[in-house]
């Protein structure tokens, strides 16, 4: 584990934890996507940057570099392959869904370990992460205000039917499509600071540019990068998210 990094579990659910040193004024909740959990860092392993003592030595980690200069706690649970949705997935857990762990469990957890509101609390992921911190802002918009997503899988349900945990969640496709981060946009309700972006070359690519579309449609503020991806916009992402942190800081007082 990288530096700064501590293990613990919170509501007896795994969780990775970076706290720099200070108080903290905002948080950022991370959600991963299938590539990192595969590889054992629910943090972005694939941010590492090689070298000749290996990727994970101290400091070696791009997120965790930035992480460190924004003086930004992060909270990075465990959540298996279950897609951030509100629909048990057997294995993540028989009854509690990944989306109540991160509302009724993660976020307060948060909002008591770093002395901040739930507000104060960025959202987001890449790939099965980032189409869940989408579909969780566009959900919740009143609790996460600045979300951000990059290569978001938005249309998961492609996979239904692959032989994943979707086809135990869900019982067709459509089922599934129904429950993606697009149809969860409300016309009139949206979070204020919301940043995606996604590479033409991705699998997921239509899935942004579709949402893209229906944003745009609606006259929803927002930031889309459908021209590049991946480890250059980590920094952008994460400044976006601070940026819109700050403004509801203001907002508020």
């Amino acid at each position: 584990m990288l530096e700064g990094w501590s293990r613990i579990e919170i509501a007896g659910k795994m969780a990775d934890v970076f706290e720099p040193p200070g108080a903290a004024r905002f948080a950022l909740l991370w959600l991963h996507g299938q590539d990192d959990l595969a590889s054992g860092r629910v943090y972005p392993g694939r941010f590492a940057t090689a070298n000749e003592d290996g990727p994970d030595e101290p400091g070696r980690s791009l997120l965790t570099s930035l992480l460190r200069k924004l003086r930004l706690p992060c909270v990075a649970p465990h959540g298996m392959r279950s897609w951030w949705v509100d629909c048990v997935c057997p294995e993540f857990d028989p009854i509690l869904t990944s989306e109540q762990h991160l509302l009724q469990n993660v976020i307060p957890w948060m909002e008591e370990r770093f002395r901040i509101p739930a507000r104060f609390i960025g959202v987001a992921g890449i790939e099965m992460g980032g189409q869940g911190a989408l579909r969780l802002g566009l959900k919740h918009p009143k609790l996460f205000r600045a979300v951000a997503s990059l290569g978001g899988a938005i249309d998961f349900h492609e996979l239904h039917g692959q032989g994943t945990p979707l086809d135990a969640m869900y019982d067709s496709r459509e089922r599934c499509r129904q429950d993606t981060a697009t149809l969860h946009m409300h016309p009139t309700d949206w979070p204020p600071h919301l940043w995606f972006a996604c590479e033409p070359a991705s699998p997921w690519f239509r899935g942004n540019d579709r949402l893209d579309e229906k944003l745009r449609a609606y006259g929803v503020p927002h930031t889309a990068d459908l021209e590049r991806g991946g480890a250059e916009l980590l920094e952008p992402m994460l400044e976006f998210v601070v940026s819109g942190l700050e403004k509801e800081s203001r907002r508020l007082m």
